[in-house]
């Protein structure tokens, strides 16, 4: 089978320079696709796939992929997190190592005694996605207490803040008043979060980043510069669910 998907997706325009191989995963269900820090693509697919299916997933996927691929390449790869246990986790600021635990009637990740228990998966993208709704969860709990003293703050009410995966974004500010974070954010101290927080808030007022919007920052947060290059320092080091 993985000869005959191989087939079909080298009948795609693969970059040349591209190091790609196909292997079967009895287990898996769908197409996963997994790139690694050095941008090599790995092509996991069920031992019943349909080549013709998967490669029109692929070439679907193709621009976004390509990016991607791009960036590891040349160093920029996001961080990647292997799903064993004693990985380390990092929940506003304070570190914890990953446990896998029995699966039974509750599939959900949990926080307990410190440890960051997640129950046994069928495939590493399935335990990033269990973690990344565990980040989401908590966050949208944490955050909707913790907007209100810095709305008030910045002189602004927003409609509604979520928390959700927001692609190469931290932020983000919505026509309607919304506001957004992304999960990945709950991995810092809640400092850095707060940054990102009033930086959204700000641009309710203000939508350009100029000397007004910096005032306005910095009535908000004295220590602004401070947190702006700690953010920085700790920005890259965010994990975004690549497995």
């Amino acid at each position: 089978m993985s000869l005959t998907v191989q087939s079909a997706l080298a009948s795609l325009p693969i970059p040349g320079e591209w190091t790609w191989q196909v292997v079967v995963r009895p287990r898996r269900r769908t197409l996963g696709i997994e790139i690694r820090e050095d941008g090599g693509v790995l092509f996991a697919v069920p031992a019943d796939a349909d080549p013709q299916a998967v490669a029109d997933a692929v070439r679907s996927r193709m621009p976004r992929l390509a990016d991607e691929v791009e960036r590891r390449r040349h160093g920029g790869g996001e961080p990647v997190k292997e799903l064993v246990g004693g990985t380390s986790f990092a929940y506003l600021g304070r570190r914890h190592r990953l446990r896998v635990v029995q699966a039974s009637s509750n599939t959900r990740v949990r926080l307990n005694q410190g440890w960051l228990e997640l129950p046994e998966i069928e495939s590493p993208q399935q335990g990033a996605r269990l973690i990344a709704q565990w980040y989401t969860a908590r966050g949208k709990r944490w955050t909707s207490a913790r907007v209100a003293p810095l709305a008030e703050r910045t002189g602004v009410t927003p409609r509604n803040v979520t928390v959700r995966d927001l692609g190469e974004r931290w932020g983000a500010c919505e026509p309607d008043g919304s506001i957004s974070l992304h999960w990945a954010l709950m991995q810092l101290p809640p400092s850095l979060v707060d940054l990102v927080l009033v930086h959204e808030l700000t641009h309710l007022k203000v939508p350009a980043h100029g000397a007004a919007f910096r005032r306005r920052m910095r009535m908000a947060l004295g220590d602004l510069d401070s947190l702006e290059r700690q953010f920085a320092e700790a920005e890259p080091r965010l994990w975004r669910g690549a497995v």
